[in-house]
């Protein structure tokens, strides 16, 4: 029997996979399914331990280490809390508590402020004006970050009361928060988490009868046991390795750029990429025909500096082919430490060309708004946890600053999850209104909005596309193009119309499948299709000419 939990019943949109993934913005695989009471098991009023607190953070957050062989820095290490301490240590968000962790003290705020911004990766201003917090110190910094983002509250005005014991309560309290569950959601949005978190499950696969047993299992079956018995280089048997390949082989053998077998290592990856922050060039890649190929550069990330495009085939990686690699495969030999450098050969429609690229610790904004005069510009990087929870908050001030129209920028938005997407949507039409249709095996389904718009019908609306558009940008864009709520600007979208989910097993390892087509709310088609814009203005790489045509219409 082979458990397999679901870790994301909402669905992914987005079918590929960062080389440098995301900040810590989306919903993590399995947050919803992991209850912050469960794991932080203390009383309300209960001193909270270093130790309890770091592994709460970590389980909750599903970090695993990287290396799992190498030297810890600190003494006296229980081997219970080994994994817990190397996931933190890989992140640095351990150096409040020095050498010896002393994991059985208890915790103080400043510290827990330090560890879970170190978890994420998060770092604010170094200035402060609490009287107990010395200025540009991790542990102002941190602070700051944890405030700014209303994980923790200051105990006075001037006094945030670092030294202070952790209790219980509060450590839950904050641990909510840093999931994206706060205390000052919106009313609905509550009972929408508690739908996901209920539709969070584990199912069961029976791989030894019935309609789910193995193709040629008896083959399959005694080909291993006569590697087991007769085969001569015994010390090269390796049963892990044996059955991941054979898992590999299984769902390559379904053709679909989308699906893929995950090994350990590589659900680490996604989770990173749905919730997380490491390594690498910044760009979402997808595998097309076996060549790794450039969905969208991350702005702002080493792939965008160095002048990769969407659509870039990167055929090698230093002297290393990466066609025909498996997918994960082929992103860890570009993935690397910060600072260092790898050599990508680049083929451009039909030409070829290498470029250096510096690899930086990339961090994915997901939402910046921004004012031209009376006009707001609302960029969406990516659709993820703050799209979903914080959007409709930041529309609602917005429409109180009565603007003279709204663009929405899209362009290099590679997409996220499903429900991010009917949460933008849910800005601009009315309530029940359609965001996309969804076919499956078990039948064709209407995704529509659950929420009233928070801006006025009146308001004119530009949205801004690309080639990097895809998924969740192609749903919001082809949704609001089809109710005729938006003039829809730019270039013809990626032209990825499939949802993906998401399944983890009990060692660890994992399936993404394929699992849906979605189409427009009037059908149209997607995949391998795009959405084209009302007004198509190439992209200048001297003027941001798609942006100025929208303040034209605008104005």
């Amino acid at each position: 029997m082979v458990t397999a939990t679901r870790l994301l019943r909402v669905r992914m949109l987005n079918g590929a996979l960062s080389l440098a993934a995301c900040t810590l913005t989306l919903v993590p695989a399995g947050a919803w399914a992991l209850n912050v009471d469960q794991v932080l098991r203390v009383g309300e009023q209960q001193v909270v331990s270093r130790g309890d607190f770091v592994r709460a953070a970590v389980k909750l957050l599903n970090l695993t280490a990287t290396e799992t062989d190498a030297s810890l820095p600190y003494v006296r290490v229980p081997s219970a809390m080994e994994p817990y301490v190397r996931a933190a240590h890989e992140k640095y968000a351990l150096r409040a508590f020095g050498k010896d962790l002393q994991l059985a003290r208890s915790i103080t705020r400043g510290q827990a402020a330090q560890v879970l911004a170190a978890l994420h990766s998060l770092e604010g201003d170094g200035d402060t004006s609490y009287e107990d917090v010395d200025a540009n110190t991790d542990e102002a910094k941190a602070i700051a970050a944890v405030v700014a983002r209303g994980w923790m509250e200051p105990q006075r005005a001037n006094y945030f009361g670092t030294r202070r014991v952790l209790k219980g309560d509060e450590a839950q309290s904050m641990l909510r928060r840093a999931l994206g569950q706060s205390d000052t959601e919106p009313a609905e949005l509550p009972e929408r988490l508690e739908r996901q978190k209920a539709q969070a499950q584990t199912i069961t696969i029976n791989l030894t009868g019935g309609t789910t047993s193995l193709p040629k299992q008896a083959i399959l079956e005694t080909v291993w046991q006569l590697i087991q018995s007769d085969f001569l280089f015994e010390d090269n048997i390796d049963a892990d390795e044996a059955a991941y390949r054979a898992a590999e082989a299984i769902v390559q053998s379904l053709k679909d750029p989308y699906t893929s077998f995950l090994r350990p290592a590589g659900v680490s990856s996604l989770n990173t990429q749905i919730d997380g922050e490491v390594s690498g060039i910044g760009a979402q890649v997808e595998q097309r025909d076996g060549i790794l190929t450039v969905v969208t550069p991350l702005r702002g990330s080493p792939a965008e500096k160095a002048g990769l495009l969407p659509n870039d085939e990167i055929l090698k990686a230093d002297d290393t082919v990466l066609t025909g690699l498996d997918f994960l495969q082929a992103v860890e030999h570009i993935r690397g430490a910060q600072g260092t450098r790898v050599r990508l050969h680049i083929r451009r429609s039909g030409a070829e060309f290498d470029v250096t690229v510096v690899r930086d610790m990339v961090k994915v904004p997901e939402v910046e708004i921004t004012w031209q005069g009376e006009i707001a510009v609302v960029t969406l990087l990516q659709f993820g946890r703050t799209t979903d929870t914080l959007l409709r908050g930041e529309m609602e001030k917005i429409e109180a600053q009565n603007p003279r129209g709204i663009i929405l920028d899209l362009r290099n938005n590679p997409g996220g999850l499903l429900h991010a997407a009917n949460i933008v949507v849910s800005n601009f039409v009315r309530k029940g209104s359609g965001v996309a249709q969804i076919i499956s095996r078990e039948g064709e389904r209407d995704d529509s909005t659950e929420f009233t718009p928070t801006i006025s019908m009146d308001i004119p609306l530009v949205v801004l596309v690309n080639e990097g558009s895809a998924s969740a940008s192609e749903i919001v864009a082809g949704a609001l193009q089809d109710h005729e709520r938006a003039t829809i600007v730019g270039t013809k979208t990626f032209g990825k119309g499939t949802v993906q989910q998401v399944v983890q097993f009990n060692d660890n390892s994992g399936m993404k499948m394929t699992v849906a087509e979605w189409r427009t709310p009037k059908g149209r088609q997607i995949d391998g299709a795009g959405v084209t814009p009302d007004v198509v203005v190439e992209y200048d790489a001297d003027r941001d000419v798609q942006l100025l045509k929208a303040l034209e219409l605008l104005r």
